[in-house]
């Protein structure tokens, strides 16, 4: 049996469902990643779990997690339209980091975070049990060929996972435009224990709360599909 001790760096591997790329950042967004990131950004920690209300200043409010939120168009909209709710993005790349970063500031977003790390780390070892009531996953990389359909998110080992993490009836949605992906998720949710569709078909049509991206949109008006999936904890 592999020691899972904090010092094994064999520890609880996994499957990366990104590859680590240095792709194109600017001035402006390394600026803000340096500038911002101690002010809106929780260093990953393998050793101390997020306490939401003291992290936020807040009592009592919906904590949110969004996983992936690329350059953090969708993020700010939410956020700022759900003042009400402790906003936590987990995003690997800094592009987006510093991009979304530069929105919070902008616009005077206040109610977001943002952990830089791989989300199957962050949901292991800082987001307590029961402590989530809602969790985002829009367009995540569907790893289109078959031989890497082992790197999507959404497994059966994930959602459990996932689950202990939501307070009783937490929200799950998942958005993706790749049809594929979209009835993979579905056969993995629609068989995992914890887990209960809030709809009474596969897909719903895109909730309001979700706004339409110019990519989205883009898309749609090309006759591409999206498809969305609300599943509630049991």
């Amino acid at each position: 049996m592999t020691d899972q001790t904090p010092d094994n760096p064999f520890r609880d591997q996994h499957i990366k469902s990104f590859v680590k790329r240095r792709g194109h950042i600017s001035r402006a967004q390394e600026r803000a990643v340096e500038e911002g990131m101690p002010k809106w950004g929780i260093a990953y920690s393998s050793q101390s779990s997020i306490d939401f209300d003291k992290q936020w200043g807040t009592q009592g409010k919906p904590n949110w997690l969004e996983i992936g939120f690329g350059m953090g168009e969708t993020t700010a909209k939410i956020a700022k339209a759900h003042p009400e709710v402790n906003y936590l993005g987990v995003e690997i790349y800094t592009a987006g980091v510093g991009s979304l970063i530069k929105k919070i500031e902008e616009e005077g977003i206040e109610n977001i975070r943002i952990i830089s790390h791989d989300v199957v780390d962050v949901l292991r070892d800082m987001i307590p049990d029961a402590s989530l009531d809602k969790v985002l996953l829009y367009f995540p990389d569907p790893w289109r060929k078959a031989r890497h359909h082992k790197r999507r998110l959404i497994q059966p080992e994930f959602v459990a996972k996932l689950a202990k993490k939501m307070k009783p009836g937490g929200v799950l949605h998942c958005a993706t435009d790749w049809e594929n992906y979209a009835h993979h998720m579905h056969d993995v949710l629609s068989v995992a224990p914890d887990w209960q569709n809030v709809a009474s078909t596969p897909f719903v049509p895109r909730p309001d709360d979700r706004p339409l991206t110019k990519f989205e949109n883009r898309g749609l008006k090309l006759g591409h599909g999206v498809w969305d999936l609300l599943y509630r904890v049991r």
